[in-house]
């Protein structure tokens, strides 16, 4: 775009719809982008020319829409001629609208969607109130979880299951072959068996009051509805006649299994959609009636336009991001240099990233503003670091967001009394200039950005951060090496940065992408100043900015394809037979698909048809989405091993799916032109810039080291081929972009390519200054310090990635019962990414225990489970491996990970009535699984299988294949740590890594000894007392002895001894409980790690509860007493009433069997169910059906429950009332009804089903836990005996139901027809 260029659309083109424009409506700006034929001169051979037009998406006061207001000047500019805002808009010019907007993401966010109501079959009222019962943030002991969508629930008494399920043996058994009429096959091919056909009478009575509400808009998601749609079929037709003005079908909208994303989408899509269609209409009454005869299409989140009639606000949610993806991936990924790129988005208040390798890449389910959607979207990241992002001097950290001053106040330097931000620290280093920056501040939105309040805020942090006054510990103080404003600036910055690079990490590395080998295409208004440093963290040596890189959404849009999409699901095993009748489904599809482009106006060579499977191994829950054709078993099992690390030759492939995506294209997009230009470019090298005509100034900017003399050019001014060196400011009308030291940047004719050359006199500055923190290794350097928090928590994360993608059971790639960290050389917990809290601070334990023990070298990885050994329960094996440098230790990291099964006397090692330790599996003290690099087998096979057989009514471990997957999963996981540690010692050195690794645990120490201080003192003693019982009578007593400089004395004598049963908890779970309690009570970010109890002494009586005997069973320790554990130490602060204080543990399946010589395998499941949250101090209410305190597992989505196992969910709601009374009441917990189809198993491991969660300050108690065994009787069963239990008789005489209560801990064998029922504990109530 030529800012010179003021041709005029010509005179034979007016009027005959020649004006192409794109509009992207985001939060604070709407950017347009017009394109229009002009008649080519001498000074502009080019044949059409491109207007750009910004303005503020809220502007009341001179016109009522922006995007039409852009389109209105766009207009004016094209024809030279008034077009009257008051008027109509003439329509005569345009060819084609294209449109971006954020009004769907801002309704979710907002809430500020349409009134509507949620259909849902009978038992599942509550269903996205619990979701997946996990708590979003395992630090916040408040539990903010988004409020539900939807105003009322109508419950269909309605019930459909599938027949047969995944895990049987023996399939053929169970599938119906004659003409059974409650039986009908599914669209997916699955047989589905009809249990209760709805009374469509009541039907309508239940919908006309939700109408005669005022409610116009309504969701319907019926269980299985994906396979079945006949019921919610005949609910949208009574709902359409009753003049409902809006039915979303889940089995339309999103036809996946999953009822749980799916019932959120639906809601999603009846909640936005409305207002989208309002929007919509709006807009296009301020045009003249020629607007129906224009193109008008809306970008979806999965990269696709669509036509404006058809645009929904389930596809709306990304539309803007989106656009931004197709914008740099057409202008800068070339097909034959295959160079992948890096989308890097930074805006005012978040940056979008993303990649694009040659195809999109799409996600099907993602959660936004707390809802999680069901529906193709491009896989684009958020993280909440942008321009308006606020600066905080935290704990001894440097911390970036994810606070945003919004575009009001804004910045600091907004003039508007605003926090300080990372404009604030571009602004005070120089890299953004108020003397080139639009001078619209101010009380008469004159005045230029204020320097002045940015330098005097941060002359105040400065005092602050030198002073070292947020640490309170001397240790951690300045002193000596004061940091200057500039320093402190740029620290920030480059906190920013690291912050930022984390979730390219997690889009390149995590899943097998060498980022290194990608270039960065960078766009949005503030991405400019942090380019060259982004991709320098990230070993990236091209960046690609292009001209219009401020409004490259509404550029994308331009570039932009029609699409539509057809799907339909599938329960197909993938054969060579299955193939063929899965093509045929395909064509079906794709005719579908043609058909609908054809009906919009393309023609078939403007057609392309992408077909895809979803397909996934038997027993996984993670697809893959493969493109068809060619060998498309090769396609995944490549896929698979590139994205998970492996593949399973002997397992069965499902396809899920079946996906065809119909792309009409009016104009072929030309990609890669950059790199052609690039290699015909002749290069020009500005050596002196002030004698060019783009030079505007010469300054200074702050770098690492000091001031540089830096030229600011403009963009518009410099020619192809021109090559400026840094360092160098490129200013455009809406954008600056900073060419760092030892970059330079090559001008094109669409795009500025930063290449980073030799390091010079910038990586010297950098080199000295990490120089001079190794020599003075007492002193802190606070930047330093944010910098490698941040990398060693992206270390815990990217490990913790490895082991989920690498991974096979349901345990740890899909419950996410796993963590993973690293320590310092002494075994200290330095880093951990925020996973199971049980784990985290027993893991040191076994660190410190294996280094007393066994002689490690390097290549070992040690795997251990013992209780006396760091362990918690055996389920939960440790693998540590140590890193070596020069033959000695220089740190460990470690990863946990519950095993699905590891013998014992129960399937599932999780016995609730187990007496002794060999009862509960496999045990081990320390064994090297790995011995010098070599993978030890066979010990691990004796350990796992042969050792506990030898035990009486033991078994090893049932499912063998699985754990030994899992662990070589673990094994992966530490490789990846320690690749990560020494590429990070590399960087800084390994004296400065390990020194600052101290200083970490340092800063939480002195965070923790604040909260004690503050806590004595606000109690107004040091003496805290707090005790509660287990279900058998057992007491858990704390007295908690704090002193004057922050130290604690947590003494729990007066505990009960140790019991004869499975609730004895190791130490290493009182430590747990303790370092994370006191982690949630700092209330901000803070790095859990050793640390934490430096300043706490932990006296526990030996032989009691919380310390048995070597040999003492300890399942239940783990899972129950550890939750009781942190009731007590919050009670005992005065903080919170007593959560539910249970797991609420589920386990049942059935054994291998043998039948006429052929074995079969046979399976178990365990699951962990939410409960009350306590009420608390700071807190209004304790939030209902969550995981708290040390668990915080997800729970299998109720039609994946029931396509694998032969059970039916009938009830998974809240317990209304079970929640404690108070000022800030308790939260319900729930209620689970499981019907069992087959004979089998069933194991609770449970508490709070005698004393109840007490409540706190005056607050009531919550109502205990109950299960149920309500066992089906046959009448020739029946006898006098009967009548002594709770039983009925049903109508026909035929069957009794005696209804037992289970008590908290017990097995039972269950036959088909039995209901177990699960009634989870409240929380209790605080204050009166």
């Amino acid at each position: 775009m030529d800012p010179t260029d003021n041709r005029l659309l010509p005179g034979a083109c007016d009027g005959k719809h020649q004006v192409r424009i794109s509009v992207d409506r985001g939060g604070t700006f709407t950017d347009c982008v017009g394109v229009f034929p002009v008649e080519p001169s001498t000074t502009n051979p080019s044949s059409e020319r491109t207007a750009v037009v910004k303005l503020l998406s809220e502007d009341p006061a001179h016109y009522p829409d922006a995007p039409r207001e852009g389109i209105r000047r766009i207009l004016e500019i094209a024809t030279g001629r008034p077009h009257p805002r008051d008027a109509p808009l003439d329509t005569s010019n345009i060819e084609s609208i294209r449109m971006g907007t954020t009004v769907a993401t801002n309704a979710l966010l907002e809430r500020k969607g349409e009134p509507c109501a949620l259909v849902v079959t009978h038992g599942f009222q509550d269903l996205l109130k619990i979701g997946n019962q996990a708590r979003p943030r395992i630090f916040d002991l408040s539990i903010s979880k988004p409020e539900v969508l939807y105003q009322q629930v109508v419950q269909i008494d309605e019930r459909v299951t599938l027949v047969g399920y995944a895990m049987d043996p023996r399939p053929s058994a169970h599938q119906q072959t004659g003409g059974s009429s409650d039986v009908v096959v599914g669209r997916s091919g699955e047989q589905v068996r009809v249990l209760k056909t709805p009374d469509w009478e009541c039907v309508r009575k239940q919908l006309q009051q939700v109408y005669d509400s005022g409610i116009r808009s309504i969701a319907v998601c019926l269980m299985h509805a994906y396979t079945f749609t006949a019921h919610e079929d005949k609910v949208g037709d009574i709902a359409s006649s009753i003049g409902f003005t809006h039915i979303t079908l889940s089995s339309r909208l999103s036809p996946m299994i999953k009822i749980v994303p799916r019932a959120h989408s639906a809601t999603a899509d009846a909640y936005l959609t409305p207002g989208i269609r309002r929007y919509v209409d709006g807009f296009a009454s301020g045009f003249d009636a020629g607007f129906r005869d224009i193109r008008v299409d809306f970008m979806q989140s999965d990269g696709g336009l669509t036509p404006v009639d058809h645009f929904s606000g389930l596809r709306a949610i990304l539309s803007g991001p989106a656009a931004g993806v197709v914008g740099y991936s057409v202008t800068s990924y070339c097909a034959s240099r295959q160079v992948p790129l890096v989308g890097f988005d930074m805006g005012g208040t978040s940056t979008d990233v993303s990649r694009f390798g040659g195809e999109f890449e799409h996600v099907f389910e993602t959660t936004t503003a707390g809802v999680t959607i069901q529906a193709p979207q491009l896989d684009i990241n958020t993280v909440a670091a942008g321009g308006g992002s606020r600066l905080f001097f935290r704990n001894g950290l440097m911390v970036v967001g994810p606070e945003s001053a919004g575009a009001f106040p804004g910045p600091a330097c907004y003039r508007n009394g605003g926090p300080l931000c990372i404009t604030d620290a571009n602004l005070l280093l120089g890299r953004l200039r108020a003397e080139h920056f639009p001078h619209i501040f101010g009380p008469n939105e004159n005045q230029p950005l204020d320097i002045d309040t940015t330098r005097s805020l941060f002359a105040e942090l400065a005092n602050e951060i030198n002073g070292g006054a947020s640490t309170g510990n001397k240790s951690l103080d300045t002193a000596g090496q004061e940091k200057s404003v500039e320093e402190i600036a740029l620290g920030f910055l480059q906190v920013a940065n690291e912050t930022m690079c984390r979730p390219i990490r997690t889009l390149t590395e995590a899943r097998g992408h060498d980022v290194q080998k990608h270039a960065l295409a960078c766009f949005g208004g503030a991405g400019g100043q942090h380019a060259c440093a982004v991709a320098a963290n990230l070993g990236i040596r091209r960046v690609f900015v292009h001209r219009l890189a401020s409004v490259l959404s509404a550029v994308g849009l331009g570039l932009s394809e029609v699409v539509h999409e057809e799907q339909s699901p599938s329960a197909a095993v993938w054969s060579t037979a299955a193939n063929q009748a899965l093509s045929v489904r395909l064509d079906e599809l794709s005719t579908a698909a043609r058909k609908k482009l054809a009906s919009q106006g393309f023609s078939d060579p403007q057609i392309r048809l992408q077909k895809y499977l979803n397909m996934r191994y038997d027993g996984t829950d993670t697809a893959l989405m493969v493109p068809c054709g060619g060998d498309c078993l090769a396609r995944f099992e490549s896929m698979h091993q590139q994205e998970f690390g492996f593949v399973l030759k002997d397992r069965r492939i499902i396809v899920d799916d079946l996906r065809v995506r119909a792309v009409g294209s009016l104009a072929e997009a030309k990609l890669g032109q950059v790199y052609d230009e690039l290699d015909v470019l002749p290069r020009r090298r500005l050596q002196d810039p002030q004698v060019h005509p783009a030079f505007v100034d010469s300054v200074s900017v702050y770098f690492q080291g000091g001031y540089r003399k830096t030229a600011v050019l403009k963009l518009g001014a410099l020619q192809p081929g021109d090559v400026v060196l840094g360092p160098t400011i490129v200013l455009d009308r809406n954008s600056t972009v900073l060419v760092e030291p030892d970059w330079e940047a090559t001008v094109t004719s669409s795009q500025l390519v930063l290449d980073r050359v030799s390091a010079t006199a910038g990586a010297a500055a950098a080199a000295a200054q990490t120089d001079s923190i190794r020599r003075s290794p007492t002193k802190v350097d606070p930047i330093y310090l944010s910098v490698l928090a941040n990398r060693f928590m992206s270390i815990a994360e990217q490990m913790g990635r490895t082991l989920e993608k690498t991974s096979v059971s349901t345990n740890i790639k899909e419950r996410l019962d796993f963590s993973c960290a690293l320590f310092d050389q002494h075994g200290n917990l330095v880093a951990n990414a925020p996973h199971i809290p049980v784990h985290l601070g027993s893991m040191s334990h076994a660190v410190k225990f294996q280094l007393q023990r066994i002689n490690l070298r390097e290549g070992d990885v040690i795997l251990v489970n013992h209780p006396q050994a760091g362990g918690t329960h055996l389920p939960d094996i440790t693998l540590i491996s140590p890193v070596f440098r020069e033959g000695r230790i220089i740190f460990f990291v470690a990863s946990r990970g519950h095993h699905a099964d590891i013998g014992g006397i129960l399937p599932g090692s999780m016995p609730p009535n187990s007496r002794e330790l060999f009862q509960e599996g496999a045990s081990s003290m320390g064994m090297k699984i790995v011995d010098g690099g070599e993978f030890q087998e066979a010990n691990v096979r004796h350990m796992l299988v042969d050792e506990p057989a030898q035990y009486p009514g033991c078994s090893g471990t049932r499912n063998y294949r699985d754990v030994l997957s899992d662990l070589k999963a673990q094994i992966a996981a530490n490789h990846r740590g320690i690749a990560l540690l020494s590429q990070l010692c590399a960087e800084y050195g390994l004296e400065m890594v390990q020194e600052y690794m101290g200083h970490i645990q340092d800063t939480a120490e002195a965070a923790v000894r604040a909260l004690l201080k503050e806590t004595r003192k606000r109690h107004g003693t040091g003496q805290l007392k707090g005790h509660d019982f287990m279900d058998d009578g057992s007491k858990i007593n704390l007295c908690v002895d704090i002193g004057d400089d922050g130290s604690a004395q947590f003494d729990f004598t007066g505990t009960s001894p140790e019991v004869y049963g499975n609730t004895n908890a190791p130490p290493s779970v009182t430590h747990s409980a303790i370092i994370y309690c006191l982690r949630c009570m700092v209330q901000s970010d803070l790095p859990l790690n050793q640390g934490c109890l430096a300043p706490v002494k932990v006296v526990i009586p030996e032989y009691s509860l919380l310390s048995p005997s070597p040999n003492a069973a300890v399942v239940g320790g783990n899972v129950l007493t550890s939750q009781r554990l942190c009731d007590v130490i919050l009670m005992a602060f005065g903080i919170a009433a007593a959560s539910q204080g249970c797991m609420n543990n589920l386990t049942f399946g059935i054994p291998a069997i043998e039948e006429d010589g052929v074995r079969y395998e046979g399976w178990g499941y365990y699951e962990t169910i939410a409960g009350g949250h306590g009420g608390g101090r700071d807190w209004p209410r304790g939030q209902d059906g969550v995981h708290t305190n040390m668990t915080n597992t997800k729970i299998t989505d109720p039609e994946i429950l029931e396509r694998r196992y032969p059970v039916i969910l009938h009830q998974f709601s809240l317990r209304e009332g079970s929640g404690g009374a108070g000022k800030h009441p308790g939260g319900n917990g729930c209620i689970r009804d499981i019907e069992f189809l087959e004979g089998m198993s069933v194991s609770l491991l449970t508490e709070r089903r005698a004393f109840p969660p007490p409540g706190l300050n005056g607050g009531g108690s919550a109502a205990c836990g109950l299960n149920l065994w309500k066992r089906r009787l046959c009448s020739s069963e029946s006898n006098a005996a009967d009548t002594q239990h709770a039983a009925e008789l049903d109508k026909t005489g035929a069957a009794r139901t005696q209804v037992l209560n289970l008590g908290g801990k017990n097995t039972v064998f269950v036959n088909p027809g039995d209901h177990i029922v699960v009634m989870t504990p409240g929380g209790g109530g605080y204050g009166k």
